[in-house]
């Protein structure tokens, strides 16, 4: 681990004194006031909304929800960790998750609901759910927030335009190149816009085709695995094509701007940014649609169905003065009331199992009516997340020597060999 703590001790020389919100203070009214950090604006409202329903049913605990933007969030973070002055309760992402619990930074919540019910986490949160919280040595280091998928974002007007069916859950790879190109054809608008990016981009192709980028050890890379190296080359190769923009395209323009200023016909989002896309782009309302990604038509195993699955979970410090009345906050969290109230805000879909409809009814709001359902569907056949303890190491290299195959600085074959050996490199320095 001596990459990491290398970093943790540079952010304790020069970042210590930056902090996230502070600690919980005691104040002239005699309550006990909280603080609950989070990076996104959208869930703000949201979250507020689960800590007021606390403080409703505990008057003498009061819950601030701080908002600190994704740049700064986890140098914060961890520089408050650090000085022992982290927020009572606040976000924990899977990225940052096994370096924080393998440091002893976030508490371990495994026993959080023995004396309601030993097995309550198994029993209302998916084994997907249960994995984002776990920390190397399999114990739970968070309550879970919310689950995701990742689809397929289309313009209808385009298909139309085109002559082309809608996309639905017969589509394959083969449809989507198919579509791309009448699209392409008939309206010089790029079709699916092939974003370089792993979760919103090629681990979908990969674990369709069977393949995978970390093997079951979770250690040993995937990227010499010719499933893996299949999908990968299927996907690079897309940017080839005319209907396809390049990644220097993409270092100006995100696929999903692209999208909504309606220059591309497709591209892949997380059910995350759903409603704020439709809050933020109204004259878009009726025509888009989102559907279930399209599968591998001939994969090397399994039925071609895959779609990358993340989640969110609440994680607070073992040092945290009020540590027990903080625990207390997060059983009401992870309670089937908390978890309702998130998914009635639109904030998330709830990683309660049995909620999902809760996220899917706030959509009722638009007089468009988008098939949101598809990325509950999809939990089927989802497939965590991509990530281990080195993974902060390793994802650098992997994306630089993604970059320079899409560039033809380097062959595909040099490429994939020398992601798989950041990989093993990253593991060996341990």
């Amino acid at each position: 681990m001596k990459k990491r703590k290398t970093a943790i001790s540079l952010l304790a020389a020069c970042g210590a004194a930056v902090i996230l919100g502070g600690c919980s203070t005691g104040t002239s009214d005699g309550k006990t006031h909280l603080t609950f950090q989070i990076w996104d604006i959208a869930q703000r409202d949201g979250m507020q909304a689960i800590c007021d329903a606390y403080t409703a049913k505990h008057p003498d605990v009061v819950i601030e929800v701080q908002v600190t933007s994704w740049s700064e969030y986890w140098t914060k973070l961890e520089a408050a960790a650090i000085s022992n002055q982290m927020p009572d309760i606040f976000w924990m992402h899977t990225n940052e998750i096994l370096k924080y619990a393998d440091y002893g930074k976030i508490a371990d919540l495994t026993d959080l609901y023995d004396g309601e019910d030993p097995d309550y986490f198994k029993d209302h949160f998916s084994e997907v759910s249960l994995k984002n919280v776990q920390g190397s040595d399999g114990r739970y280091y968070g309550v879970p927030k919310d689950k995701d998928t990742v689809g397929l974002v289309y313009n209808k007007e385009m298909f139309d335009a085109a002559g082309v069916a809608y996309p639905d859950e017969t589509w394959t790879w083969d449809d989507l190149c198919d579509a791309s190109q009448k699209i392409y054809d008939a309206t010089g608008k790029y079709g699916y816009m092939a974003y370089g990016d792993d979760q919103l981009g090629y681990w979908n192709f990969v674990y369709q085709n069977g393949g995978y980028i970390l093997a079951e050890d979770n250690i040993t890379g995937g990227f010499d695995n010719q499933a893996t190296k299949d999908a990968m080359k299927f996907y690079i190769d897309l940017q080839k094509e005319d209907w396809c923009p390049d990644q220097n395209y993409f270092a100006e323009t995100s696929p999903g701007t692209a999208f909504f200023s309606e220059q591309g016909a497709m591209f892949l989002e997380g059910n995350w940014n759903i409603l704020s896309e439709m809050n933020n782009y109204p004259n878009m309302q009726g025509k888009w649609d989102v559907a279930v990604l399209p599968m591998c038509p001939n994969p090397a195993s399994g039925d071609g169905r895959a779609t990358i699955s993340n989640g969110l979970c609440y994680a607070t410090s073992p040092a945290n003065k009020n540590l027990e009345l903080v625990k207390d906050v997060l059983r009401f969290f992870g309670s089937e009331e908390g978890q309702r109230l998130q998914g009635e805000s639109g904030a998330a879909i709830p990683a309660y199992e049995g909620l999902e409809q809760t996220w899917i009814d706030v959509f009722d709001q638009f007089d468009y009516r988008l098939n949101v359902e598809c990325f509950v569907d999809m939990f089927e056949y989802s497939v965590q997340s991509v990530n281990n303890k080195y993974r902060s190491v390793w994802k650098p290299d992997v994306t630089e020597n993604l970059l320079k195959i899409y560039s033809g600085q380097i062959s595909f074959e040099d490429g994939m060999a020398a992601m798989q050996e950041a990989l093993k490199k990253a593991a060996e320095d341990d």
